[in-house]
């Protein structure tokens, strides 16, 4: 019985072992024959990676064709993300190793190690690549190879990164690209968003490098190439063994500016001459933790081209090429140096406003070219400038001698309105609309924005009284002060118009997008934004006040002392409150036809006459000095064999001054072909000889950084007695002075105040109105 039962038992486990067999045989035949495809792609799969290959961003050139941003390959270390705990030792060793290179400086290992492992943890994405350095020199890059075997995972590329063969040139206005963040991903589309790479993918991934600001940003579609991408088999421990298929990456479009690299370099050098000035004369007095900013537009008046826009301080561009740490990025944005002070800071006028004031005496029949005034000094409980005042004036020589009297008493009788009107006939207080983001819009002084600007102070009975506008208010906007604030690019567009007869153009400094092989892709032309209301009668009037500012005893006649060109110009100094004055000037030249506008602000420059006019008068004899110049060439120098005007490097770095040589920048380097390209493109029979770093694949030169020279340190000089300007030095002989120490500030400080500052030789004498910032 118990044997039976027993065999019963055996016969079950018998049947069923032989059921589990023969579902194991059909499973493993299903396997084999039927889905065996599928499963020898996976397997495939296991060991092969599909790597993106960067495509080199397009170039951007000068109005001469001169390369000034280029691209040069660099050595980039990788890690394959296998999970933190199994990167671990080799992120160990990196960070050990990478802190040899000059941008980990000042870093201690383990703050390395965090920064590895941040940069894992954003990217999370099992065997993918996660670039961690950029711009590693040869040395690590033979270390690295040399502890091959203990770095499982690490991969050493060659990638085009952006090169600035004139380093602070342009710095704002070009912009940087920097690697595109979460928030910024969230904006494009959900295709975009797609993190799967394919090679014919034209959407961002986390990793890609993006423009954050100037150029780079605006043009970014432009720009940006298409990406390109290794097939590789990889072994055990994701290691690539061996290239199994490529696809080459497709160069970006290249721009052409408007801007001459030649006139921006002299704008550039104008400024920080015109700062340094400002500091040795003690004029610099800003409040604690700021430091003094300036800039410089300069302006076609017939077309509205750009043809300079300097900022200062300003910084080497090149710093943004390698890896960047934290700590360096917060230096450079609270030094202010990121900041494009011609076009995101907004100033108080001064007497610069004084045309915008006129139109609006003359519109209004409120004065005419008959109407004359006897000047004492003062009106009302105003004080002129000038002790004493001006005698016998009228319209033209209130202009002239920037007649504060003259102003007050006619912007006592216009109100704020007529002025607030013509300002904006102008496009002061508005956006210009120029092709660069950030723009500030400023503002026209009114009633409505002097009410909101004083409707948070505390003490309650000084905000009832100066959320009024009183008749005192509409005597300081006149005179360019009370809540009038414009950036520069503004002043420039301004008084282009008075220029040209009344047109204002819209601002561009880009001329038009060229594919890799010269086809026009896109091309600004000059687009009036509108006319000015304003009669030609008055236009013509304001020109030649403006062209009296400029000749014989006019505020600005000293500056324009030995000029070979005829000019029409206009000093403003701009109380900012506890002493201390913001210096202003504008022009444009050749009076009789004119070609060219400049406005130029220097903070805490104290006189408009004295520091900020020399170095306009700088920026129009760059300008007239190289239209007898033959063009550049492609190599930056003049095509019968003489050097550019060229100079230093201007500006300063965040957390230090960094003027740079007065000497001239060498040849820019070039690179063959459209830009570079990674050395293994060379490998599997890419296109174009591209520049590799020293031990790298291919054949080319590798950009040099710059050039050496020499030169002297000439400062814009002044006027001895009487008022101050005098000539300063023709372009390209100096420029070597050293900005003020460190960085830069967001300006825009607006004055409640008495009498306009002086215009000439004379200190401010005000009444004792409340000055504010």
């Amino acid at each position: 019985m118990e044997r039976k039962y027993l065999e019963k038992k055996l016969k079950i486990f018998v049947y069923l072992l032989g059921f589990f067999f023969i579902l194991l045989v059909f499973r493993l035949g299903y396997m084999q024959v039927w889905e065996a495809d599928r499963y020898r792609t996976l397997a495939t799969q296991n060991h092969q990676r599909l790597i993106p290959m960067e495509a080199p961003r397009g170039e951007i050139l000068d109005s001469n064709g001169i390369r000034i941003v280029s691209n040069k390959p660099v050595y980039t270390v990788s890690l394959i993300y296998l999970g933190i705990k199994d990167n671990e030792d080799v992120i160990s060793r990196l960070a050990s190793l990478l802190a040899q290179e000059e941008s980990y400086k000042g870093m201690a290992v383990e703050q390395i190690r965090e920064d590895i492992r941040g940069k894992l943890k954003e990217h999370q994405r099992l065997y993918e690549p996660v670039k961690l350095a950029t711009g590693v020199s040869q040395g690590t890059v033979n270390r690295i190879e040399e502890l091959r075997l203990e770095l499982p995972g690490v991969s050493i590329d060659v990638e085009p990164v952006r090169y600035y063969p004139y380093k602070d040139l342009m710095g704002e206005v070009l912009g940087y690209v920097r690697e595109i963040t979460a928030e910024e991903l969230e904006k494009f589309s959900l295709e975009e968003q797609s993190q799967e790479y394919t090679a014919e993918s034209p959407h961002y991934a986390m990793g890609d490098m993006i423009g954050k600001v100037g150029i780079e940003k605006t043009y970014e579609d432009y720009l940006r190439g298409k990406k390109g991408a290794r097939l590789v088999e990889v072994d055990a421990q994701a290691r690539p063994v061996r290239d199994l298929g490529i696809k080459e990456p497709v160069p970006g479009n290249n721009l052409v500016l408007t801007v001459d690299y030649r006139l921006q370099r002299a704008a550039q050098d104008a400024v920080v001459s015109g700062l340094a000035r400002a500091k040795q004369l003690g004029y610099a007095k800003p409040p604690k933790g700021k430091v003094p900013s300036g800039a410089a537009v300069v302006m076609d008046v017939r077309t509205g081209k750009v043809l300079a826009m300097a900022s200062i301080p300003s910084y080497d561009l090149n710093i943004f090429s390698g890896t960047l740490t934290g700590t360096k990025y917060n230096d450079l944005i609270s030094s202010g140096a990121l900041r494009n002070h011609a076009i995101q800071s907004i100033y108080t006028p001064g007497s610069t406003f004084k045309m915008a004031s006129a139109s609006a005496f003359l519109e209004k029949n409120i004065v005419n070219l008959s109407t004359v005034i006897n000047d004492p000094g003062y009106y009302k409980y105003k004080n002129d400038w000038k002790p004493g005042g001006h005698g016998k004036v009228t319209m033209i020589k209130a202009l002239k001698y920037s007649c504060d009297t003259f102003f007050y008493m006619f912007g006592a009788k216009t109100g704020p309105e007529a002025m607030s009107h013509y300002a904006g006939e102008y496009g002061l207080g508005q956006l210009t609309g120029i092709d660069l983001p950030g723009e500030e819009k400023g503002y026209v002084a009114t009633p409505e924005v002097k009410k909101e600007h004083w409707s948070t102070y505390s003490d309650p009975r000084v905000r009832e009284w100066e959320s009024q506008w009183h008749e005192y208010d509409s005597m300081d906007m006149a005179i360019g002060q009370q809540e009038n604030k414009f950036t520069a690019i503004q002043l420039a567009n301004y008084v282009a118009s008075i220029a040209n007869g009344g047109i204002l153009y819209q601002p561009y400094v880009v001329d038009k997008a060229l594919s890799p092989d010269g086809r026009v892709l896109m091309e600004n032309k000059p687009r009036e934004t509108r006319r000015v209301n304003v009669s030609a009668k008055t236009l013509e009037i304001l020109r030649e006040g403006m062209h009296e500012v400029a000749i014989t005893d006019g505020t600005a006649s000293s500056i324009f002392t030995g000029a070979k060109y005829s000019a029409a110009a206009k000093t403003g100094t701009a109380e900012v409150g506890n002493g201390n004055n913001h210096a202003l000037f504008v022009a444009f030249a050749p009076y009789e036809n004119p070609e060219i506008a400049v406005s130029v602000i220097i903070e805490y420059g104290g006189k408009g006459s004295g520091i900020a006019g020399p170095v306009a008068r700088q920026i129009l004899d760059a300008y007239f000095n190289l239209k007898k110049l033959p063009k550049p060439d492609a190599y930056g120098q003049e095509q019968n064999g003489g050097e550019t005007p060229e100079t230093g490097d201007s500006g300063a770095a965040a957390g230090g001054s960094a003027g740079g040589t007065a000497g001239r920048v060498g040849q820019p380097g070039t690179v063959s072909g459209q830009g570079s390209v990674p050395a293994r493109q060379n490998q599997s029979g890419g296109g174009g000889n591209a520049s590799v770093p020293q031990g790298g694949a291919g054949q080319g030169n590798a950009p040099p950084d710059g050039g050496t020279g020499t030169g002297t340190e000439t400062p814009a000089t002044t006027g001895g007695s009487g008022q101050e300007g005098g000539v300063p030095p023709p372009a390209g002989t100096g420029g070597g002075i050293l900005p003020p120490d460190n960085g830069g500030n967001n300006a825009g400080t607006g004055t409640n105040s008495g009498g306009s500052p002086p215009e000439g030789n004379n200190e401010p004498s005000g009444d004792g109105q409340t000055d504010r910032q």
